[in-house]
């Protein structure tokens, strides 16, 4: 029997068995210029077209709202100022993520100013696409995640600086911490106004990278003092309404996974196997706690040959008594043919099939 893909995330959260696993994904903006080229009709949505799972993203502005603007546009890139006061240069025609240039908020004191402005009110909700839309996400099924914007990532790349983060983690930590908390606390009221208004959402989930190729951006007593409160602290609010919290963290985190585990983070995300991570083992080693969501190494996605090897390798184990949602590790790049993207639904439709 066919199902939701609600009712099959809800059977992977409790790891048992659906009719397949879910599968998802996210090209980049690049590939999805590349798939209309190739057939995609302009306007149809790529997850329909290709009869995968229905993820609803909801979002809420905890920015500081400092004027948001285009400061140069050509026919390669957007180079703009973010409602957080950062200066970036969007690729147009390329999947990359911006080049961040130049950064408002600097020290405790530029943080301060725009903590100010940080205040949790009803218009920074999009209160006229939920009232729109809302009832047929339900009716069709589809699983509906709420984002959230806090922790080391975000702050170190589109709000800070990377380099101006990490100092700040040894010299600073308690300006660090309040970054963190004040972003996780806005966020977090701005959804309970969505959720006391009637638009319930199934799952949180948070992109908080803490890792690169071969190790982590701090230790793991680092982690526990500066973030894993903040991170708990989202756990707890999301399971005290009863809903999921899904974690979205690149690269190698593998110490990491046990301190998840302690504060019952539900899934981790992308398990990327370029930087260190082994979705097979992780399975074994912590199938039982998590459920995992991604694990098939994007580097391969333009080789059908070596790809189809992979899935065939890596799916009949991460599947196992469920707890698996089948994406690439990353996103999906723009080497990637709309044709080769088929082949690699249809072939996780048939290794992910439970029947």
């Amino acid at each position: 029997m066919k199902l939701t893909t609600k009712e099959r995330f809800i059977r992977m959260f409790e790891h048992k068995e659906a009719d397949r696993v879910p599968i998802i994904d996210y090209p980049w903006g690049a590939t999805i210029e590349r798939w209309e080229s190739e057939g995609l009709p302009k306007n149809m949505d790529y997850v329909d077209y290709f009869d995968i799972d229905h993820v609803i993203r909801i979002g809420t502005d905890n920015s500081p709202r400092y004027e948001s603007k285009i400061i140069e546009e050509t026919d390669e890139y957007i180079l703009s100022i973010t409602p957080w006061g950062t200066t970036l240069k969007n690729w147009r025609h390329a999947a990359s993520t911006p080049e961040f240039i130049d950064f408002t908020i600097v020290d405790p004191d530029s943080w301060a100013k725009a903590k100010e402005r940080m205040a949790p009110t009803e218009d920074r909700i999009d209160w006229k696409h939920l009232k729109k839309n809302y009832k047929s996400w339900r009716e069709k099924g589809s699983w509906i995640v709420a984002d959230l914007f806090f922790g080391f990532d975000v702050t170190h790349s589109w709000i800070v600086g990377t380099e101006r983060l990490l100092m700040a983690l040894i010299e600073k930590p308690e300006w660090c911490m309040d970054m963190f908390s004040h972003e996780l606390e806005v966020n977090l009221a701005l959804l309970d106004m969505i959720w006391d208004a009637g638009y319930k959402f199934d799952s949180i989930l948070w992109p908080d990278d803490m890792g690169y190729k071969g190790t982590q951006f701090f230790s793991v007593d680092m982690y526990r003092e500066l973030l894993k409160p903040f991170h708990k602290r989202a756990v707890e609010w999301a399971h005290a309404k009863g809903i999921k919290a899904h974690l979205h963290s690149c690269g190698d985190v593998n110490p990491i996974i046990p301190e998840l585990i302690e504060i019952e983070v539900d899934a981790l995300n992308p398990l990327e196997v370029k930087a260190g991570m082994n979705p097979i083992h992780i399975k074994k080693t912590f199938g039982d706690d998590l459920v995992l969501h991604g694990g098939i190494n994007a580097v391969l996605w333009d080789k059908p040959a070596e790809i189809k090897e992979e899935m065939a390798r890596v799916i009949p184990v991460l599947k196992e008594n469920g707890g698996y949602i089948f994406s690439s590790d990353h996103s999906v790049p723009s080497s990637v043919s709309l044709e080769d993207f088929k082949h690699i639904v249809e072939y996780a439709k048939e290794l992910g099939s439970y029947e």
